[in-house]
């Protein structure tokens, strides 16, 4: 399969109203008003937990970036922020069997919650049983700020995820070695440790993404994408907090990905990084990453996911995980794509409403 491989919409064009209606959305809100807090804990205990769930290969979805101050997808600089659409588009892939779970910060868990407990009320079908749940922790160092490369704890921390029995952690490392802010980066390298030490103490899970960038032209920071440089900073990670014991890398693609693979003996997910809006793109990527090494475990990618163009995230959401479990080809899974479209647009409003 090649990077030629025809994509074509025809008339189709996904319109999240159809799948979550605006009233289901603030249902969470009346919730949230005479207190959400009893519902979440109990649905975080009473969750049934996916029984060996570091034994296959995974597709997390990643669901943390607004709280870093990153909201944009193609050239809508607010896509993510309209907490509505970006909610519904996550509720529209989570609730597959072939999705294994979502990392995201507390907000994106708590309303998630809500949504699962209306289910539970009418006896449908939990989405939050057998999936991985994982909390997002370090998300300060918000983008565009003077401090960007500094960035604390402010989502949840290691005793929070302990508290509600999510099944791990994740944490960010930007290398900055060349500018003046280098020295924030040793701080957040610093938090990490931490992190990770809290973490092993317990015996959790610990996904870390280390992502050397570089300043561009405009001051924004971008990702040093050269194999050369992704390897070094896993070096860089691997060493961290005293065991690698329980660590997991979110890695970026790049060219001779097999060097990466053998940069390190710990099990490796893709990203997807930014959206292309065209899905093509991010299945020849996996495709081609899954090949690269057998510590290649799968990907805990978001945007290119939520929101493929005019597409259906969870017609994406499948043909992903045809490659990353079934091993299938592009070409296979665009076929699964295809005739997905569409398919269970009523789920939520046949259930709850």
């Amino acid at each position: 399969m090649g990077k030629s491989e025809s994509y074509d919409l025809g008339s189709y064009k996904f319109k999240i109203e159809e799948f979550f209606p605006k009233n289901l959305f603030f249902k969470i809100t009346d919730v949230k008003i005479h207190g959400a807090s009893q519902i979440i804990r109990e649905g975080c205990k009473n969750r049934i937990k996916k029984e060996s769930p570091w034994e296959s290969n995974l597709v997390i979805i990643a669901a943390d970036h607004p709280a870093r101050n990153v909201t944009k997808v193609g050239s809508n600089q607010i896509a993510m922020a309209n907490r509505y659409e970006y909610l519904g588009r996550i509720l529209r892939i989570i609730m597959l069997d072939q999705i294994d779970g979502i990392m995201a910060t507390p907000d994106i868990i708590d309303d998630l919650l809500i949504i699962d407990h209306f289910l539970k009320k009418v006896d449908a079908k939990s989405f939050i049983d057998n999936k991985i749940l994982l909390g997002s922790v370090n998300r300060g160092g918000l983008s565009g700020s003077p401090y960007e490369m500094y960035d604390p704890i402010t989502a949840y921390d290691i005793q929070d995820i302990v508290n509600l029995g999510l099944d791990g952690a994740k944490i960010m490392l930007r290398l900055d070695l060349q500018t003046k802010m280098a020295k924030y980066t040793q701080k957040t390298l610093e938090i990490c440790v931490k992190v990770i030490r809290e973490c092993n103490k317990v015996n959790l899970p610990i996904f870390i993404e280390p992502l050397p960038v570089f300043l561009d032209q405009n001051g924004n920071y971008k990702l040093k994408q050269e194999m050369k440089e992704i390897v070094k900073a896993v070096g860089v990670a691997t060493a961290l907090g005293g065991s690698s014991a329980n660590m997991w890398l979110k890695l970026p693609y790049t060219n001779n990905y097999d060097q990466v693979a053998l940069s390190t003996s710990n099990p490796i997910l893709m990203l997807g990084g930014e959206s292309t809006g065209n899905p093509v793109s991010i299945l020849n990527i996996f495709q081609e990453g899954m090949l690269a090494g057998q510590n290649i475990r799968g990907c805990l990618a978001g945007r290119n996911i939520l929101y493929p163009g005019d597409d259906d995230p969870l017609a994406v959401a499948l043909a992903v995980s045809e490659i990353i479990h079934k091993h299938k080809t592009v070409s296979e899974s665009l076929s699964i794509l295809k005739n997905s479209r569409g398919k269970e647009l009523d789920y939520l409003t046949s259930k709850i409403l």
